[in-house]
């Protein structure tokens, strides 16, 4: 039987990732995967979806660059994007699996399931099977789209989110089921590619979970570019036209029915880790009701030579959370010491304009005992924004009163998810409101936000009026 010191069972940003650093600390690694090198991330999800935001915002801001004085009329070949998408996947895939080969990273393709607490069985696409003996184990087996009963992806017009990165034209409408990061960012693209968009919602609003203040811009922009909004209603079925249309059968809190028409249908419900492929109980492992994997803070499971990285290990579902996990469990599972912290992990929602938020709102903060200080700036004051024709939104803080430490950030706005960087960084070493206020910050740049908002906080800003 074949061995090796640590198996890893999937290949995305957190199977690769502790597979290679595994790898750099002279263990003997496996990296069995099934679906694609990167996983969901670089193949079906992130990637290919910001490749597409991108294309899209371009076609607006051509449209409306008439501002500026530059009048064009873009001709969009949506083929060809995707095109041009698939070949940035491509190109990114294939630098990871470069990568781990060259630190010696041994690569399988199959399915991975545990026969016993040392061993597993990897079922290759052929049929063939082999067994392979372990001493450590990482799953990071991601995770999958959820579904709605009634509403199989297995049916041409009912589309889940990976299918709908990859149409090669876009439909004349849509109804996209569910308003939360995946379905606001997909509604955004087609709607932008000038498909008739409708969101359903079950919940009150769009983006549950985010605040009121933060959601607004976004659901603003995105009805300005066409995207229509039924909230507070629930999908209950769907029936197929003699046009070759659908209809989705909705029910709202009051128990009344409503129906959409449209030409394909969105199920973009959320996603659900998995688990169920791996025969856990042959090592002791028994996920929760929603099929997580619980994990220490060295991502070790209910197991101690069995961790868990990723999405399968629970909320929130990011990429870069499990590169983070994946970097504690190799070192970890090598003999190192290492511990994730979780308090300064970022988010972001790469909508229009984008949310990005790290460590604690002002209301958890309350909660939690503190006693916050707010500082906000908003971007139509500021110049770069003006400049770029972005202005929607603003910067945040949260910091403790009595010590000026910075607790948490949100930003709506341009380039959010790039700018949380540096308030993640302020929240993870303790920085305080001083120490970012007093950083020279370049002019003109949207960094600036982040140092007004501090001061803001400090009632010491310039070019906004202080709280």
């Amino acid at each position: 039987m074949a061995a090796t010191e640590i198996l890893v069972i999937g290949g995305g940003p957190g199977g690769y990732t502790a597979a290679i650093r595994a790898a750099q600390r002279d263990r003997d690694v496996t990296l069995i995967d099934r679906d694609g090198i990167g996983g969901t991330c670089l193949n079906h999800g992130c990637i290919p979806s910001k490749a597409l935001l991108t294309a899209s915002d371009l076609v607006t801001k051509l449209d409306s660059a008439s501002q500026m004085g530059i009048y064009a009329e873009p001709f969009v070949d949506v083929g060809e994007m995707v095109g041009w998408k698939d070949d940035v996947v491509d190109q990114l895939t294939g630098g990871i699996e470069t990568l781990c080969k060259a630190n010696g990273v041994t690569m399988r393709e199959g399915t991975a399931r545990f026969r016993t607490s040392q061993t597993v069985e990897i079922a290759a696409a052929d049929g063939a099977r082999e067994e392979l003996e372990f001493e450590n184990a990482v799953i990071a087996t991601g995770s999958r789209p959820m579904t709605v009963p009634g509403f199989s992806y297995d049916d041409d017009p009912i589309l889940n989110s990976r299918q709908a990165l990859a149409l090669e034209a876009a439909p004349r409408s849509l109804t996209v089921v569910g308003g939360g990061y995946i379905g606001m960012e997909l509604s955004t693209v087609f709607a932008k590619l000038g498909t008739d968009v409708t969101v359903v919602e079950m919940e009150d609003d769009v983006l549950p979970g985010y605040e009121p203040d933060l959601t607004r811009p976004v659901k603003k922009r995105a009805e300005s570019v066409g995207v229509d909004f039924q909230c507070g209603q629930a999908a209950v079925e769907w029936t197929r036209e003699d046009d070759g249309s659908v209809t989705l059968h909705t029910e709202d809190t009051n128990g009344d029915n409503h129906e959409t028409a449209a030409e394909r249908i969105l199920v973009a419900v959320g996603r659900e880790p998995v688990s169920d492929t791996l025969d856990l109980e042959a090592v002791g492992v028994e996920p929760t009701d929603g099929g997580f994997l619980e994990t220490d803070d060295r991502m070790r499971t209910a197991c101690d030579h069995v961790f868990a990285v990723g999405d399968v290990a629970g909320e929130p579902m990011l990429a870069h959370k499990a590169v983070a996990e994946g970097l504690v469990a190799a070192e970890v599972a090598s003999g190192c010491d290492a511990a994730l912290d979780q308090a300064a992990i970022p988010t972001a929602i790469f909508v229009d304009p984008e949310i990005a938020t790290v460590g604690i709102t002002e209301s958890e903060a309350r909660e939690a005992g503190h006693s916050p200080i707010i500082g906000e700036f908003p971007f139509n004051a500021s110049g770069r924004a003006l400049t770029l024709t972005e202005t929607e939104g603003f910067v945040r803080v949260v910091a403790e009163e009595d010590t000026g430490r910075l607790l948490g950030a949100q930003i709506v706005g341009p380039e959010a998810s790039e700018l949380i960087g540096e308030l993640g960084l302020a929240v993870e070493t303790g920085l305080t409101l001083e120490d970012v206020a007093a950083t020279i910050h370049m002019h003109p740049t949207l960094s600036e936000a982040v140092m007004e908002a501090c001061e803001n906080a400090l009632g010491q800003a310039i070019h906004t009026l202080n709280r």
